[in-house]
């Protein structure tokens, strides 16, 4: 019994073309969006540059801090 596939090597280089366009996409995007916190930045330190920024008040940050504390 033979089998006719009908694939060949077009048909793979066709899955690795849409592998390549899928992880180009990706790339681009995550170069178009990049993320503002890194991953080991904590709720603490977010609340110092906020702070620092003047977001928000001595008193806000102080609040802050004893509830991340508790």
């Amino acid at each position: 019994m033979m089998y006719n596939w009908n694939m060949g090597f077009g048909g793979l280089w066709m899955i690795l073309g849409l592998v390549a366009i899928i992880a180009l996409s990706i790339y681009v995007i995550r170069a178009l969006f990049p993320q503002d916190t890194p991953a080991n930045e904590t709720a603490l330190d977010i609340a110092r540059k906020r702070l620092a920024k003047g977001e928000i008040t001595q008193e806000e940050f102080e609040k802050m801090r004893r509830d991340l504390s508790a």
